[in-house]
């Protein structure tokens, strides 16, 4: 075989410079602009195949859905259900037309969870909605009062305002549940399922706003998703008689349009816990500014709340509320605030 100069260089020129497993072809630092791009919403996220609104200028009625993939600059960026993104392509939303998704816009705020409290990995739920529907029963299946309490510490951490939802009242008395929760002034709903009651009350929370509904399975999140968003057709099932538990019967979340142009629930699967290792304790703190000044004068290491729930020692809260500076709803605000850092510290469930 030759190995003259002239035989080599041949052979570089004809083969070195094609890109195989040994030797990429060279990438240009230059990379596409696309901020004249379409902007449009992502609404579902179904193997590959993202679903987005567009235009957004312009009422539900008039917005069509495109099918879309990301674009390989995006490289694993996640995309979630409310992001804003960028779009290129056929966008006129006709069947089997595909569009590519070439940017995700920065976002106002993402709703998290993690697996469990040492779960580093943070996976986000919904990004850029701004409140949070609490659903819960008062019975079958029974309340799961710390599910509630850490989905309130997400929605305080994410900057959502907080809804309770209560169903099933036509079954029992949400009294109770609602004792709980006296000091929030948490803006609340009981809906009768069998009269059908407290619907309106509820959408009218509801009006221009972007809701994400969480819960744990069989609460009812898809009936009311189907009652206030006519041909929602989202799948409802059944508890258990035995477990007392119900069926996940959403499998993945989707951003469905309110009647009137008036604003988007977002229905979620299930969830049967809600980790919170990225949540820190000072985070919750600043969701209750009545009491933000007087933890200044805690201890260094002070937890503002006991192993037990309770009042830690040599915690300022105390005398902070006794002394009326965080106004007549002191104590239950304290006693809510410690109910919340007490979630922080008790096993995901």
């Amino acid at each position: 075989m030759a190995r003259n100069g002239e035989f080599v260089t041949r052979y570089e020129e004809q083969n070195f410079d094609r890109p195989n497993r040994f030797n990429s072809r060279r990438r240009s630092k230059d990379r596409p602009d696309f901020s004249a791009a379409e902007i449009g919403q992502v609404v579902a996220i179904d193997r590959g195949r993202i679903t987005c609104v567009y235009p957004l200028n312009v009422i539900h009625e008039e917005q069509v859905n495109v099918v879309t993939v990301k674009a390989r600059e995006l490289g694993r960026k996640g995309v979630t259900i409310g992001d804003l993104v960028r779009l290129v392509g056929d966008l006129s939303g006709k069947t089997d037309t595909l569009a590519r998704l070439v940017e995700v816009l920065p976002r106002t705020n993402e709703l998290m969870r993690t697996a469990d409290d040492t779960d580093p990995v943070e996976r986000v739920i919904v990004a850029n909605a701004d409140q949070m529907a609490i659903v819960t029963s008062v019975t079958n299946p029974e309340p799961r009062v710390g599910l509630i309490d850490r989905s309130l510490v997400a929605a305080f951490h994410a900057g959502m305002q907080p809804i309770f939802v209560i169903t099933k009242t036509d079954l029992a008395s949400a009294k109770e549940l609602l004792a709980n929760y006296d000091g929030m002034d948490l803006p609340h709903v009981l809906i009768d399922n069998k009269k059908g009651k407290g619907i309106s009350d509820l959408r009218k929370l509801l009006n221009g706003h972007s809701t994400v509904f969480i819960g744990h399975s069989g609460v009812g999140k898809s009936t009311l998703v189907n009652a206030l968003v006519p041909n929602a057709d989202r799948v409802t099932g059944d508890v258990n008689d035995i477990t007392g538990r119900g069926k996940h019967t959403s499998t993945s979340a989707v951003a469905l349009a309110l009647p009137g142009d008036s604003g988007w629930v977002i229905d979620t699967p299930g969830v049967r816990s809600f980790g919170l290792a990225h949540v820190k304790p000072q985070d919750i703190i600043e969701s209750f500014p009545e009491l933000v000044e007087g933890a200044l004068d805690c201890p260094r290491a002070c937890t503002h709340v006991s192993a037990s729930g309770g009042r830690p020692p040599d915690c300022a809260l105390d005398s902070w509320v006794e002394s009326g500076n965080a106004g007549k709803a002191g104590q239950q605000r304290l006693t809510s605030l410690r109910r919340l850092l007490f979630a922080l510290q008790s096993p995901s469930s």
